[in-house]
């Protein structure tokens, strides 16, 4: 993948770190308004390092419905509400996008059996999340809940073809998801519950960003060599 704007590459990428390594140092110093600051600026400026590299323009959108989400969650909070369902929606947009853009870059992670066990796996961890949940969950929440949790799982399960980053990313997701839904049903919490799940979330979309870039730029290299002449050899 040619990036398009090479020296922007690394100062963008810096900047991303250097942003949630603050946003992070707020939430555990209860810097309030940091962590307001910051906190929507860190999907748009990975977006720019995802351009900067050349990236899909849907994978932009992907991190962009993630700034969404962000902004909705942070007026709404995690407490319900219609605040909370477009931001939860705006999250959604984003899945179907890793999902379109998993789907065309990458490739299936193993045989049948290899692939259909880690279905299971997947569906089973998506059933039994839910059903754990499902008492503790306001009742207007619970099936727009499961909904997200199966696009959600979905996701996480389409991002183990794009290869390990995005796998790892998929996985972190889930995690970030789950963090939030346990809080929304009253389950005991970690100690500064929402530094684990910015934690988790802020990893979860790099990794996700990284993985589908370089699955991106591995099609585009086998496709520049699949259309090269054949070379002749001469006496």
């Amino acid at each position: 993948m040619t990036p398009r704007r090479p020296g922007a590459v690394r100062p963008l990428l810096a900047a991303f770190a250097v942003l949630a390594v603050v946003h992070l140092a707020a939430l555990l110093a209860g810097a309030t308004l940091v962590d307001h600051l910051t906190k929507p600026a860190l999907m748009p400026v990975l977006a720019a390092y995802v351009l900067a590299r050349g990236g899909p323009v849907l994978l932009v959108g992907a991190l962009l419905f993630g700034c969404g989400g962000d902004t909705f969650l942070q007026i709404g909070g995690h407490g319900g509400g219609v605040v909370f369902l477009v931001g939860m929606g705006s999250f959604a947009a984003g899945h179907v996008c890793y999902l379109l853009l998993c789907g065309r870059h990458g490739s299936p992670p193993g045989g049948r059996a290899r692939t259909g066990a880690l279905a299971g796996g997947y569906a089973l961890a998506l059933v039994g999340t839910v059903a754990l949940l499902w008492p503790g969950l306001p009742a207007d929440l619970r099936i727009p809940v499961a909904g997200y949790s199966l696009l959600l799982t979905a996701m996480g399960f389409g991002a183990l073809r794009a290869g390990p980053w995005a796998a790892a990313g998929g996985l972190l997701f889930l995690l970030s998801d789950t963090l939030i839904a346990s809080g929304i049903a009253h389950w005991p919490q970690l100690p500064l519950p929402q530094f684990w799940i910015m934690l988790t979330y802020t990893a979860a979309q790099f990794a996700l960003a990284e993985g589908v870039l370089r699955a991106a730029g591995e099609r585009q290299g086998a496709g520049r060599r699949s259309t090269r002449p054949p070379q002749t050899v001469t006496a």
